[in-house]
């Protein structure tokens, strides 16, 4: 398991992804949810804001979905 700096280092990496615009919403989307499953496993809180960012990718993805 990643320490929880790693974890957020990642997490910052896909946030540029998201930021930029990344073709591949959904591999963002599954890869914020999988860290954010990590650091709930190792005990860490979940902030308030990255909370919201993978409820909003979330709903982006439902989206282009239905488009």
């Amino acid at each position: 398991m990643m320490g929880t700096e790693r974890l957020i280092a990642e997490l910052n990496l896909l946030l540029d992804q998201f930021e930029r615009g990344s073709d591949d919403l959904h591999e963002v989307h599954f890869k914020v949810r999988e860290l954010i499953n990590q650091l709930q496993a190792m005990g860490e809180p979940i902030p308030d804001d990255l909370v919201r960012f993978e409820r909003e990718l979330t709903e982006e993805v439902e989206r282009k979905k239905t488009n």
